[in-house]
């Protein structure tokens, strides 16, 4: 029989423990599953330890899962076959003779990229290798420069096919092809304030990001020649995503179907190689095998925490609290955003989400501010989609955002950590107006889903 300890102090000493291992660098994934095992055998029993297989299982055969390898490997070959900097180079002479073109193009190429790769780092180091060099010599501020490159690359995690939807689906129990649909709207907004931002500093101080020389601009016809470059990659995102949005297969078929249009994209490109398959399986492997690990080990962590009467204690403390349902979502929008300068987002989805959303659920949102509410059968939906536009303020907060490092590993000597994190922070505020307008008007994130599955669901 193992210790008895009240569950205010286990909460302590649980979540305690975790933050120190990790403040010693260890690898998340092995943090939450070490200490669960221990915690499982000093504080559990025989019968609490059978946990440990009951919670991995059903995510070893959850069918959805299978999605993540596959999305995942398409990006790595798009990214493989050189087709990101194509991409960026079409946009960016098509922007390029706007102020501020080059942040602008950087952004928009994320927005598309992000449909493409769903993983946050490839965008990210991708991009920085591409446009950051293209827009400190054209002059560009190198605040601004990051700036745009940080939060056009977040957006991988949000625009469909992406990796956390398909992983917060698992967890929540929600429908994929809903949660997808319902991030489209999101993330345009967010890429949209973005490009109106940078645009309208460049055009209140031209030095900011000066337009392209006259000399290095293209004509029109030329413009229209080097689109041909993009139809095919463009034809795989619109394939993949309308066979989710349409019903046409599972979002899983459409990974595996996106997969292949990836390899005959590459192959178009004459870049199908065993050398480029073979660098795109092994990026693969070693971003599902730590997702996978995360998976694992929060799963039991989480698993004991609640079996303990975490959940209820956790609930309890946040009710207790008061506040209008409005300012409970508030105060978990704060925990999470400070727990997103510490953690990695699939931690924060294992640890967090198995708490929040029956809270969530069991509150009524009648409208902020006398607007429309949500229904209660849309609320798993509706916090889903906030909870990974909150995740992107975590990819840029400092001290641990992930984006900020990635982009730091590709920058120029002259490029610090510190104008990383400067360049970061109007952004971090352009996400938060993104994440208060996504709260306020519902309807941005339930009007598609509602008009797609209206008819059969």
């Amino acid at each position: 029989m193992g210790l008895e300890i009240g569950i205010g102090w286990l909460t302590v000493l649980l979540f305690g423990s975790l933050a120190l291992v990790l403040m010693l660098g260890l690898p998340m994934a092995f943090c939450t599953g070490s200490l669960a095992v221990i915690f499982l055998f000093v504080f559990g029993n025989g019968a609490i330890l059978n946990m440990l297989p009951s919670r991995i299982f059903p995510f070893m055969t959850d069918y959805q899962l299978s999605a993540v390898p596959l999305f995942i490997f398409m990006a790595a070959v798009l990214e493989k076959a050189g087709i990101i900097e194509e991409l960026f180079d079409v946009i960016y002479k098509w922007l390029g003779a706007l102020k501020g073109g080059l942040a602008s193009a950087t952004v928009l190429a994320c927005t598309v990229l992000a449909a493409m790769v769903g993983v946050v780092g490839a965008t990210e180091v991708t991009m920085g290798m591409i446009a950051l060099p293209a827009m400190l010599k054209r002059g560009y501020e190198p605040k601004l420069a990051c700036g745009s490159l940080l939060a056009g690359g977040t957006l991988g995690i949000l625009i469909p096919p992406s990796v956390m939807a398909i992983v917060y689906a698992v967890v929540a129990q929600q429908s994929l092809g809903e949660l997808l649909i319902g991030s489209v709207f999101p993330g345009l907004l967010l890429s949209g304030i973005y490009i109106g931002y940078v645009t309208m500093r460049c055009y209140i101080n031209p030095k900011l990001g000066p337009a392209l020389p006259v000399n290095e601009r293209v004509s029109f016809p030329e413009k229209l020649r080097l689109l041909r470059n993009t139809i095919t990659p463009v034809l795989v995102i619109l394939l993949v995503l309308g066979i989710i949005f349409f019903g046409v297969a599972t979002p899983v078929e459409a990974a595996g179907i996106g997969t292949f249009g990836a390899l005959v994209v590459c192959a178009l490109h004459r870049r199908l190689t065993w050398l480029t398959l073979g660098d795109a399986a092994i990026a693969t492997l070693k971003a599902t095998a730590m997702v996978m690990w995360i998976f694992f080990g929060a799963t039991m962590f989480v698993g004991f925490f609640i079996v303990k009467g975490g959940q209820t204690f956790v609930s309890e403390l946040i009710l207790a609290t008061g506040l209008a349902p409005y300012g409970i979502l508030f105060l978990m929008m704060v925990v999470l955003f400070i727990l997103g300068m510490f953690l990695d987002w699939v931690g924060i989805l294992l640890l967090t989400v198995p708490i929040f959303l029956p809270i969530m659920k069991s509150l009524p949102f009648d409208g902020a501010f006398g607007l429309q509410g949500v229904p209660a059968g849309d609320v798993a939906l509706w916090y889903g989609v906030i909870f990974m536009v909150n995740m992107q303020m975590a990819f840029l907060s400092p001290p641990f955002g992930y984006s900020l490092f990635y982009l730091k590993s590709v920058a120029p000597p002259q490029i610090t950590m510190a104008l990383i994190f400067r360049a970061a922070i109007p952004f971090i505020g352009l996400q938060a107006l993104g994440l208060a307008l996504c709260i306020v008007f519902p309807g941005i994130i339930l009007w598609l889903p509602k008009l797609l599955y209206a008819g059969h669901g």
